[in-house]
This record gives C-alpha cells, sequence and structure tokens, in this order.
C-alpha cells in the first residue's frame, strides 16, 4: 500500500526547521542545503516542498504569521480594554525561542520589503488586518479615549509593538523593563484626556 503523505504537515515541519536556522544562524544562511540538513532531510526533499529558496522564505513568513494568529486568538478577549491591548502585545513580542524567530523573520522581510513590492503588500495587508481589529476594539470601547481617531490609536500601538519587538531582538534580559515601558506607553496613549 503506497505511503499518504500530509503535504502541509511536511511543509510545516520543514518550515519550523527553517526558522531554528533563522534564530540559530540568521536569514542570510536560509538555503535549501542549510533547511534540509536542519530538519534530517536530503535536498531533494524539501524541494519537493519548496523549489526555490523564495519559496522558502515566503513558507517562513507564512509560519511567522499563522503562528501569531493562534497566538491571538488564544487571547482572553474579555476585561478592561487596555488590560486586553496588554495582552494581545505580549503575546507578540519576542519573549521566548519561538517569537523571537518569527520577529526575526518579520524583520528579514521588512528589511527585503524595501526592494520588493511583492513582500511589502503581505507586510502592509498583515498590519492592515491588525490594524482594523485594534481600531474597531477601540472605537466600542468607553475605557479609553475618543479624542484621537481609533485608526490613529490602533497605529500608534503597532509601532510600539513593532518599537519594542526590535528592543528585544538586540538586548537580552531587559524584558522586564521593556514590559514595564509596554504598560506606560499604553497608559500614555490610551488614557482619557484630564477634563
Amino acid at each position: 500500500m503506497p505511503k499518504i503523505v500530509d503535504r502541509a504537515e511536511q511543509r510545516r515541519e520543514i518550515g519550523a526547521a527553517l526558522l531554528r536556522v533563522v534564530v540559530r544562524d540568521g536569514m542570510e544562511q536560509v538555503s535549501v542545503r542549510t533547511v534540509a540538513a536542519e530538519a534530517g532531510r536530503s535536498a531533494g526533499a524539501v524541494q519537493k516542498y519548496f523549489a526555490t529558496k523564495a519559496d522558502l522564505l515566503r513558507c517562513a513568513l507564512d509560519l511567522a504569521t499563522e503562528r501569531m494568529e493562534q497566538r491571538f486568538t488564544a487571547v482572553d478577549p474579555a476585561g478592561p480594554t487596555p488590560d486586553v491591548l496588554r495582552r494581545y502585545l505580549v503575546v507578540a513580542l519576542p519573549l521566548d525561542e519561538a517569537r523571537r524567530a518569527e520577529a526575526l523573520v518579520r524583520f528579514a522581510f521588512v528589511e527585503k520589503s524595501v526592494r520588493d513590492d511583492e513582500y511589502a503588500q503581505v507586510l502592509r495587508d498583515g498590519d492592515q488586518q491588525v490594524r482594523k481589529v485594534l481600531a474597531h476594539m477601540l472605537e466600542r470601547s468607553d475605557e479609553v479615549r475618543h479624542d484621537v481617531d481609533p485608526g490613529v490609536l490602533a497605529d500608534a500601538v503597532l509601532a510600539l509593538a513593532d518599537g519594542i519587538t526590535a528592543r528585544m531582538l538586540y538586548t537580552r534580559g531587559e524584558d522586564e523593563a521593556l514590559l514595564l515601558a509596554v504598560d506606560v506607553a499604553l497608559s500614555s496613549l490610551l488614557q482619557p484626556p484630564q477634563r
């Protein structure tokens, strides 16, 4: 009887190996050969699923995005809006090796998007989806400021997430201080003006 291969699962396993290569060696070391070695497969076996390095890189971005979406879905949406926003931010920050890999992949694509419109569009689309969810949450809340457009506040929250993520990537051992900075920044961004 022929062996049934789950192509999606095979791609995910190879993608996980790819993320390990990114964390350990950097994006510039990603190749069919290095990913195959990390996955314990032949280069030919990897090429059945990813014909080119570009295909591998896109898989990395897709996998990182998929994992982020899974974490966002698991966030408890109950409670005060600032607390919910903080929970969303925290699950996005590179506080463990898996999220660090995802952040490294995303920032590598940010760099690539400067010269590649396709990558830029993928990143813009992802940001736009998150912005829309955040703006909707902020617009419905009576616990945050309404003197600023909810879309602008959502952009500020995204910028905060990107900035703190970048800092966490190049600083080690400062996570607690940076999480405190998240709290201060969110409070400042969302606090309704005093009357």
